[in-house]
């Protein structure tokens, strides 16, 4: 006995099966490309960053040696600059360069103090605070007045030694001083009562008299027929040479 499929059953299963085989296909091309466009994408990710990375972190390195090479650079030149300013202002310490160079005030310092032991001696210390020798008169330039008084024509002035001669000047090496000692009342007694101030005048050969500088002596000072004494390197020689004074 034959089985007989009628026309319109065969063209239905026919129609399914191909709806089938679409559906089929169309899932496998999604998942396909599902997995295909998400390691692209990835990869263009990491490539397209990478060589950004890669150029700063040279470009880094080349930076940081530029700036070690350039910072060896400064410490070498400050290295040689300094040494070489150091032999260029140790200045000249020589006597013979004292001679032809007067000092200047603005080089000096200058002091005024009471010899310890003594009730009349005073102390005058001049000090070269400048980078050179430097050449003084032979003593400094005091008188002895009132610092109120409007007319200092009655000032009295010292005596000095007798008999100079010799070096053009007297030498004053840098960072040290030139000491002079004045004796205001070598007899001890007597004297005026006046006079409370001293005024020095460093180097009276060659400084104007605005470069005077004016030391308060205090009150109960008798100043009679005073003494001064040459410049000299120690107190102890200053006073001998002021003892030679008015001789």
């Amino acid at each position: 006995m034959r089985t007989f499929r009628s026309r319109k059953h065969t063209a239905t299963l026919g129609a399914v099966t191909a709806v089938l085989a679409l559906a089929l296909t169309a899932c496998n091309g999604d998942e396909t490309g599902t997995k295909s466009a998400g390691p692209a994408d990835n990869t263009a990710s990491v490539s397209s960053s990478q060589p950004s990375t890669d150029a700063t972190t040279t470009d880094d390195k080349k930076a940081g040696a530029a700036a070690q090479n350039t910072g060896a650079t400064k410490t070498g030149t400050s290295k040689t600059g300094t040494s070489g300013g150091g032999s260029t202002s140790g200045g000249n310490t020589s006597d013979s360069y004292a001679y032809k160079h007067p000092c200047q005030s603005g080089d000096l310092s200058v002091r005024v103090y009471p010899l310890e032991g003594s009730t009349t001696q005073h102390v005058i210390e001049v000090n070269n605070t400048g980078a050179n020798s430097c050449g003084l008169s032979y003593f400094p330039r005091v008188s002895l007045g009132a610092s109120k008084a409007s007319d200092h024509s009655g000032d009295i002035t010292p005596a000095v030694p007798g008999g100079l001669g010799g070096a053009p000047a007297y030498p004053v090496k840098p960072k040290t001083a030139a000491i002079a000692v004045i004796d205001l009342n070598p007899a001890g007694k007597g004297g005026v009562t006046w006079v409370d101030e001293m005024n020095v005048l460093a180097d009276g050969d060659h400084m104007p008299n605005a470069d005077t500088q004016n030391f308060e002596l205090g009150p109960d000072v008798k100043v009679g027929d005073p003494k001064l004494g040459l410049y000299r390197s120690t107190v102890a020689d200053a006073v001998s040479s002021m003892k030679t004074a008015g001789n």
